[in-house]
C-alpha cells in the first residue's frame, strides 16, 4: 500500500492534475474569505464553509477521475491485477493519496481560523475533512468503470450532485417517508449541520461509513475484473 501511495502522490505532481486541483480550491476560498469574511467584517464562518461544498463537488471529480480510469486505459491495470498485493491495498493506497492533496488544499482553512478566532471552525474543518473524504471515496469508485478519464469525472460530478442535494430531490417525492429518508442520507444537509456549529458525532459515523462503503463497493469492482 505504500508504494502505490508514494506512487499516487507523486503522479499528482508529475501532471497539471494537483496543481490544477489546489490553484483552484485556493483561489475560490481565498474569494468566499475575503467575500464573507474579510470586507463584511464578519468573524463568523458558516457561510464560507457552505459555499466551499461547492466548489469540492466541481473539483474532486478532477482529482479523481484518473485514479482508476488511467491505469485501465494505459492497461497498467493488468499489472496491479496481477501483483502481489491487495485489491484493498491499491484501493486504499489511491484513496489516501487523494486524500492527502485534498488536505492539503483545505489547510488554508486553517488560516482562516486564526483570522477568524471561532471555536467552532475546528468543527467545520472536521466536516470539510469528512465530506472531502466520502467524495473522494465515491469519485475513486466511478473511476473503475471506466477508461475515459472525462467520463469518470462527468459520471462522479454526477453522483456527487446527487448524493449532495438528495434532500431537495425528496421534497419532490409525493411520499412522506421518502423525503425523510433522502433528508438522512443527503451529504449536504449532514454537512451543513456542522456550519450551523452542531457537532453531530453520528454525522461523524455517517461520512466514514460512506469512505468505507464505496472503498468497499471500489475493491469488489477490480476483484471482478480480476477474475473476468
Amino acid at each position: 500500500m505504500g508504494a502505490i501511495f508514494r506512487r499516487e502522490v507523486r503522479s499528482y505532481f508529475t501532471s497539471p492534475i494537483g496543481y490544477i486541483f489546489l490553484a483552484a480550491f485556493y483561489a475560490y476560498s481565498g474569494v468566499m474569505f475575503a467575500n464573507y469574511s474579510l470586507e463584511s467584517g464578519y468573524t463568523r464562518l458558516d457561510s464560507v464553509f457552505s459555499a466551499l461544498l461547492i466548489i469540492i463537488i466541481v473539483l474532486i471529480p478532477v482529482l479523481t477521475m484518473r485514479t482508476i480510469s488511467e491505469e485501465k486505459r494505459t492497461k497498467t491495470d493488468q499489472c496491479l491485477l496481477t501483483a502481489p498485493v491487495g485489491l484493498g491495498s491499491i484501493v486504499v493506497g489511491k484513496f489516501l493519496a487523494a486524500f492527502l492533496i485534498y488536505i492539503i488544499a483545505i489547510a488554508i482553512t486553517g488560516v482562516f481560523a486564526v483570522r477568524a478566532t471561532e471555536c467552532v471552525v475546528v468543527g467545520n474543518i472536521v466536516a470539510l475533512a469528512l465530506v472531502g473524504g466520502a467524495y473522494i471515496a465515491i469519485g475513486i469508485f466511478c473511476s473503475s468503470f471506466t477508461e475515459n478519464q472525462i467520463v469518470a469525472a462527468v459520471i462522479s460530478f454526477i453522483a456527487l450532485i446527487f448524493v449532495s442535494f438528495l434532500s431537495t430531490i425528496g421534497n419532490l417525492l409525493p411520499f412522506e417517508w421518502l423525503t425523510t429518508v433522502c433528508e438522512k442520507v443527503s451529504f449536504g444537509e449532514r454537512y451543513y449541520s456542522f456550519t450551523y456549529g452542531l457537532f453531530d458525532f453520528s454525522n461523524v459515523v455517517f461520512f466514514l461509513s460512506a469512505i468505507v462503503a464505496f472503498l468497499f463497493l471500489t475493491v469488489r469492482v477490480l476483484e471482478k475484473r480480476r477474475w473476468g
